[in-house]
């Protein structure tokens, strides 16, 4: 024999309770799938020296695509040595700096789609001429990058010191370098973790105050020291 349960009726307020807390849930659980994505920084500890006439390609996310190349090169004719230290980024990417000067950043600098990018020159050391751009005898400066990662674009920065020796030599140390994961969020220069938080910081530590720095080389390097930081240029660019 079937028994049959009565059907209860819900009250007036009851039944207003449980819509407002269906309307709640729904509203929670499209507020979690609307989450954004985690801001994280991928930091790579590494220690590298540049010498004369050497060169050192960066893949900032490890990919195995060269995002840029760190350039020393170095000549001498029969009146003077010149040593040049360039930032040469691949193709789409850039450094941070404008008229052809990268920036010496100073820790705590902002990098971010507000800067130049169109830096590369870093330092030149003529036995001669004296010196040139913004990485003379630094510690522990930080040099903007803006690079793709699959055809978005993403910010980072590589740390280094820069030292002098004399007679035009240079030797340059890679301490390590760090990039965003979430496209076109700024990076903070020496910030190795995440998320991070984006303080008011200057955009960078030096204003450029030359507006055509190859011509600087050309004067110090000759027309041949100019011939081949164009040939670097293009290599790096590859």
């Amino acid at each position: 024999m079937k028994r049959f349960r009565k059907t209860a009726k819900l009250s007036e307020s009851i039944h207003q309770q449980l819509s407002m807390y269906a309307l709640a849930a729904s509203a929670a659980g499209v507020g979690m799938l609307a989450q954004p994505a985690e801001a994280k920084i991928v930091y790579t500890p590494v220690h590298h020296v540049i010498g004369r006439n050497e060169r050192y390609k960066v893949d900032l996310n490890h990919d195995k695509i060269g995002d840029l190349t760190l350039v020393n090169t170095y000549g001498c004719n029969n009146d003077y040595c010149v040593d040049a230290l360039s930032a040469f980024p691949a193709a789409g990417n850039g450094v941070e700096g404008k008229y052809g000067l990268a920036y010496a950043l100073l820790l705590g600098t902002k990098v971010g789609p507000k800067q130049p990018f169109t830096g590369k020159i870093m330092a030149l050391s003529s036995s001669s001429f004296g010196t040139f751009g913004q990485w003379f005898n630094v510690s522990n400066r930080y040099l903007g990058v803006s690079f793709n990662i699959q055809g978005k674009t993403h910010y980072g920065w590589l740390r280094l010191s820069v030292r002098v020796l004399g007679h035009a030599k240079m030797i340059t140390t890679l301490s390590g370098y760090a990039y965003e994961t979430i496209p076109n969020k700024p990076i903070i220069a020496g910030k190795t973790k995440g998320p991070e938080e984006i303080a008011q910081t200057p955009d960078a530590a030096l204003p450029a105050t030359s507006p055509q720095p190859a011509t600087l080389c050309a004067l110090a390097m000759g027309a041949p020291g100019l011939s081949i930081w164009r040939r670097e240029e293009e290599r790096g660019a590859r």
